[in-house]
C-alpha cells in the first residue's frame, strides 16, 4: 500500500514539475492560435449550414445568437458548479479537485492532439487521387 501511494505521489509530482516547464508566453499564444482555428471552424460550418438550408442573413445572424447565449449559459453553468463545489467541499478537497479536473482537462487536450497528428500522418501517407507515385 505504501508503495502504491508512493509511487502515485511520484507521478503527480513529476507531472506538476512538466507543467511548470511550460512557457507561459507560449501557452497563451496557443490559445489564441486556438481559438482563432475554432473560430474559423465555427465560421466553416455556419456557410455550410447556410448552403445546405439555403438560410437568409437574418437567420445565421440569430443562428450566431443563440450559438452566443448557449456558449454564455454553459460558462454559467460551469461557474455556478465551480462555486456549489466550494461551498460543499473542504479548501483542500477543493484544491484536489481543482488539479484533477485540470490534470483531466490536460490528458484531454494530449489525446485530441495525438489523433491529430496520427490524422496529418495518414493524410501525408495517402496518395492523392488521380496521382501517380
Amino acid at each position: 500500500m505504501k508503495k502504491l501511494v508512493l509511487a502515485a505521489a511520484f507521478i503527480v509530482t513529476g507531472s506538476f514539475a512538466m507543467a511548470q516547464q511550460v512557457n507561459p508566453q507560449g501557452k497563451k499564444i496557443n490559445r489564441e492560435e486556438m481559438h482563432k482555428k475554432m473560430e474559423m471552424k465555427h465560421q466553416e460550418r455556419m456557410n455550410e449550414m447556410q448552403k445546405e438550408l439555403n438560410l437568409n442573413e437574418s437567420q445565421v445572424a440569430k443562428i450566431k445568437d443563440l450559438h452566443e447565449k448557449r456558449k454564455a449559459e454553459m460558462k454559467a453553468k460551469r461557474q455556478q458548479m465551480d462555486n456549489d463545489m466550494k461551498t460543499i467541499l473542504s479548501p483542500d478537497q477543493y484544491d484536489k479537485w481543482q488539479a484533477s479536473r485540470k490534470a483531466k482537462m490536460e490528458e484531454r487536450k494530449s489525446a485530441m492532439k495525438e489523433r491529430r497528428m496520427k490524422g496529418d500522418r495518414k493524410m501525408m501517407a495517402k496518395p492523392q487521387s488521380g496521382t501517380s507515385i
